[in-house]
């Protein structure tokens, strides 16, 4: 299956810039945005500012099964990368 990726940087509520992909299955900006914030929220970022500045549509790409069923089960994925409490430097 084809996924949708859309690049996003937030600044959180200390000031820090956050960078994640949202993966959706649709190709629709304004259903990436909701993601994000549904997200933020759920990391206590929800008043972070989320509009098509932020979240951009990147490229599509297939996905593997373990991002497939996030997608099915919740209708996206979030790809943690610089400054979210899931990432991990690479050593």
């Amino acid at each position: 299956m084809e996924i949708h990726v859309y690049d996003t940087y937030v600044k959180a509520g200390d000031g820090h810039i956050m960078h994640f992909d949202v993966f959706t299955a649709e190709k629709d900006d304004q259903k990436a945005i909701l993601h994000a914030k549904k997200w933020l929220a759920s990391i206590g970022e929800a008043k972070a500012e989320v509009s098509s500045k932020e979240c951009q549509f990147c490229h599509s790409q297939q996905a593997p099964d373990d991002v497939l069923d996030s997608i099915k089960q919740q209708g996206y994925f979030i790809y943690q990368l610089e400054g979210c409490p899931g990432h991990t430097r690479a050593r």
